[in-house]
């Protein structure tokens, strides 16, 4: 079937359901906590400094997928490799902790018979999610002056990937 639209979990207006415990499994709401697809957090030069920092911020809240953060962290870094090499350093400033749940329905003749519909519709885990609140940084991107216009398609790429409202955010490098 494959996953759902990014619409059906891109609010905040749920209840967030992260408790997983490895020392005390009984504490636990969610008994098989789902892979994250983001597996790489800083990327780049990390060892060099740098003049400028950008960061992708978001314009309101908003509810992250982690398989929507992984492909803008790949097209922002795809890009500055091809462009830049070596000259950028990147980090992913969100850490996707929230845990979707997903009531499955079956379809088709006879589905009637071996389900329940919306009868104790907890639902299973499928999928991990970043909560975004208004003015939180989703990526930095550290990186000298001269490559800005690098830096603007780079994010521009990252929002195309990425449900919400996002703006560029300028600062100097510490």
């Amino acid at each position: 079937m494959g996953l759902r639209p990014a619409r059906t979990c891109r609010t905040l207006d749920k209840v967030p359901w992260t408790r997983y415990s490895r020392k005390k499994p009984s504490k636990n709401y969610i008994k098989a906590m789902p892979h994250s697809t983001v597996q790489i957090f800083k990327m780049g030069n990390l060892t060099r400094s740098y003049e400028n920092r950008f960061d992708l911020v978001a314009a309101e809240d908003v509810q992250i997928r982690d398989n929507a953060l992984e492909s803008g962290r790949q097209a922002i870094n795809k890009l500055l490799e091809k462009k830049i090499p070596g000259a950028f350093m990147l980090q992913v400033r969100v850490y996707p902790h929230n845990v979707i749940r997903e009531n499955k329905m079956i379809l088709g003749a006879g589905a009637d018979r071996l389900q329940k519909g919306m009868r104790h519709a907890y639902g299973r885990p499928s999928d991990r999610a970043a909560r975004v609140h208004k003015g939180q940084a989703v990526f930095s991107l550290f990186i000298d002056a001269k490559h800005k216009p690098h830096a603007d398609e780079a994010f521009r790429r990252a929002r195309l990937k990425m449900p919400g409202k996002f703006r560029v955010e300028l600062s100097r490098a510490k």
